[in-house]
């Protein structure tokens, strides 16, 4: 497994295991989650570890540690990577117009005119782009079909792009940051640079010298695939091919086709469209904590760490700001959570959580498979809260 790459401490903290396992199974008795794998690591030890509840509700498949998630947003700090790489091989430049790869993407202003969007912008999601869940359910992405990169199955790369462009841009490039499908138009752009489609260049430059056999864009093992749920009373409920966030939940009109990744002619998604285990993404978590060898340079995995939105605030996240693929914790205090300020974090709508925090050398990967509850409910606060209670 790939988590063996890890040397596991021959006595875990008593209380660290059980201040975790009681926040595991009590979202677990409280029907919150339908299962989930939990994997804490310190000083590049393995800390902590627990495959827990049910991958297959319906099927009575036990959740087991080398399970495959469907990664959602797990995707873009990979991508990003990715990106990165191609940067320091000189393959494209973060000031490069997008235009100089996608010629015929030209979204325009309100007002008309066609402003410069440039790499940069599309990593740190300050491009004037959105995500068609963040609007209203008569917004311009719904009118116009947009695939956020998580339904619409056998969607490609061109029919989506020319729909994205076709909405007028919600601002300036570089002039405000709102989370959005820059990822997914970078995925095309980075297509087109590599030469190669984004599976073969993140498996290339990421995957392969991390030596993350269940990770990619590839159709996973459905054997070892963790169902997907969304949160319901009184327990989640499984989605089917096609299933929708409804009013009024946060998040609500979001659409999911956990099918998608099964359908060769849907277009790999930079923002949502990889699956892979918990396993592979501690891995690859600290091989950037460590310094980024042997995917990138250390002054990459610098500027991935610091703040590359400065004077821009993150709507509804107080104390964060965005650096390449994740937020930054600035002040931990009015983020209101418990880790070091400079510690990088994001999540995965389908159901995950994740953070490190280098001052203390710490990496921690939650993954569920159910919407949104392991991604920002009580589990994801609770699981914190274990972790830093024995760190104190």
């Amino acid at each position: 497994m790939t988590t063996a790459l890890f040397d596991d401490v021959p006595a875990a903290d008593p209380a660290l295991s059980q201040g975790i396992d009681a926040a595991i199974d009590r979202a677990l008795a409280e029907k919150r989650i339908v299962g989930t794998v939990v994997l804490v690591a310190q000083d590049g030890r393995l800390i902590y570890r627990r495959a827990a509840g049910l991958a297959d509700r319906e099927a009575g498949r036990a959740m087991r540690e080398d399970s495959v998630f469907l990664y959602a947003s797990l995707t873009k700090p990979m991508v990003t990577a990715a990106a990165l790489r191609l940067v320091e091989e000189g393959r494209i430049a973060l000031t490069d117009p997008v235009t100089k790869l996608l010629s015929d993407f030209r979204p325009r202003l309100a007002d008309g005119t066609e402003p410069v969007i440039t790499i940069h912008h599309l990593l740190t999601h300050t491009a004037g782009l959105i995500y068609g869940f963040t609007e209203p359910a008569d917004g311009p992405y719904h009118r116009v079909g947009v695939s956020d990169g998580l339904d619409v199955p056998g969607r490609s790369f061109a029919d989506n792009l020319r729909r994205i462009a076709s909405v007028p841009l919600a601002f300036a490039p570089g002039s405000a940051w709102a989370y959005s499908v820059a990822l997914d138009v970078l995925g095309a752009a980075l297509e087109r640079a590599a030469g190669e489609s984004l599976g073969d260049l993140v498996r290339s430059r990421i995957t392969d010298p991390l030596g993350l056999k269940d990770t990619g864009f590839a159709p996973p093992d459905r054997s070892r695939l963790a169902a997907a749920y969304a949160d319901g009373e009184p327990a989640p409920v499984r989605m089917g091919e096609h299933y929708a966030i409804p009013a009024p939940r946060e998040f609500a009109g979001l659409s999911f086709a956990p099918g998608r990744i099964f359908d060769p002619a849907s277009y790999p998604s930079g923002g949502a469209g990889m699956a892979g285990t918990a396993g592979d993404f501690l891995v690859f978590l600290e091989a950037l904590r460590r310094g980024g060898a042997p995917i990138l340079k250390p002054e990459t995995v610098q500027a991935m760490a610091t703040s590359q939105i400065p004077g821009l605030a993150m709507p509804a996240s107080p104390g964060t700001t965005f650096g390449y693929g994740f937020a930054l914790v600035t002040d931990p205090a009015a983020a209101g959570v418990p880790m070091t300020a400079g510690t990088w974090r994001w999540g995965g709508v389908y159901g995950h959580s994740w953070f490190v925090d280098p001052a203390r050398r710490l990496s921690v990967v939650g993954l569920t498979n159910t919407a949104l509850e392991g991604m920002k409910g009580a589990f994801v606060s609770d699981l914190r809260a274990a972790i830093y209670a024995r760190l104190e």
